[in-house]
């Protein structure tokens, strides 16, 4: 009997093997993988894009994991990052920012990685085309034609004098410099004197900024991670030399910054949660065509606007989106 036992409790073990097997495959959640420079920097807009995923049955810790990967500012830790996320077999990478995306897209040929953010998806060589993206790779491009020259108008409509306007960029980003190859004309051709803050490091910025005590009316920040980053001391300096900011996204304006005018990335990264639910559920990157903005905003930091001593018109009110007080 005792034999006999002992068969039948090693036959019901082997039976229940692949069981326990399956058991446990079916418990492992599905992965998103999140790469970018710092939680700060990006945590509201991730907040619009976890809210969007759990409106689709998505919860993190319940129905997905979120697997997050910041460089905290090293941008040389990106390629590491991403690397680690490949080798983790999470099931979609979402790289926040061009130094992110690149890294991802060298990191791995096979897994799913959805951008919320492209500034120039095919230029940069991310995609094939907005229509037929190819490969493992789509998303949201913030692309927007005369973005530039439609900022510089609204800095002419509020400031009284506008005659010199400083730009302060991520010399390191090639993004950055497509978007100050497009301030440059646009400036030429309102007749502004353009100054060039090409920063390489976050050091760079305070000396940067206040080099300009009395030689420009306005600072147009071009947006990229770094300055993302340290768009806090970027806004505080702005204000010692009494520069209002012209900004390409809200985030910048919420921290103190003076005007923004750009896509909604709120929008964006919401939207960005229909692309992972779809690859989630099976469908291909290469079958998701790359969206573009459709919610272009102005926004306004009235406190801002207060201390810099500027008065802002009604008129100019009833045209904005959003006006922080």
């Amino acid at each position: 009997m005792r034999r006999r036992d002992f068969i039948r409790g090693i036959a019901g073990s082997a039976a229940s093997w692949p069981l326990a097997a399956r058991a446990q495959q079916a418990a492992r959640l599905p992965t998103v993988g999140i790469l970018g420079s710092t939680s700060a920097a990006w945590s509201h807009w991730l907040g619009a894009l976890l809210q969007h995923l759990h409106e689709l049955g998505w919860i993190e810790n319940r129905t997905v994991t979120i697997d997050y990967a910041w460089t905290e500012g090293d941008a040389k830790r990106y390629a590491e990052l991403a690397a680690e996320l490949a080798s983790r077999t999470v099931d979609v990478i979402v790289p926040l920012g061009t130094p992110a995306i690149v890294a991802a897209k060298k990191a791995t040929s096979t897994i799913p990685i959805v951008f919320p953010l492209a500034s120039d998806p095919v230029g940069e060589g991310l995609v094939a085309s907005l229509a037929h993206p190819g490969g493992n790779v789509t998303g949201l491009s913030n692309q927007q034609p005369d973005l530039a020259g439609k900022r510089l108008e609204i800095l002419r409509d509020i400031l009284p004098v506008f005659r010199q306007l400083a730009v302060l960029s991520n010399a390191n980003n090639p993004t950055a410099k497509l978007s100050v190859d497009e301030v440059l004309p646009a400036a030429s051709k309102l007749g502004i004197e353009v100054i060039r803050l090409d920063v390489k490091r976050p050091e760079d910025i305070a000396p940067a900024v206040g080099s300009l005590n009395g030689r420009a009316q306005a600072l147009y920040v071009v947006g990229d991670p770094m300055t993302a980053d340290n768009q806090i001391q970027i806004n505080t300096l702005a204000l010692v030399v009494r520069l209002p900011t012209m900004h390409g996204s809200r985030g910048y304006v919420e921290t103190g910054g003076f005007v923004s005018y750009g896509p909604d990335f709120s929008d964006l990264f919401r939207r960005c949660g229909d692309y992972i639910n779809k690859i989630l559920k099976g469908a291909k990157p290469a079958d998701l065509p790359v969206e573009e903005p459709t919610k272009i905003e102005l926004v306004v930091n009235l406190k801002t606007a207060k201390t810099l001593g500027l008065t802002i018109s009604q008129t100019f009110l009833m045209r904005a989106d959003a006006a922080i007080e």
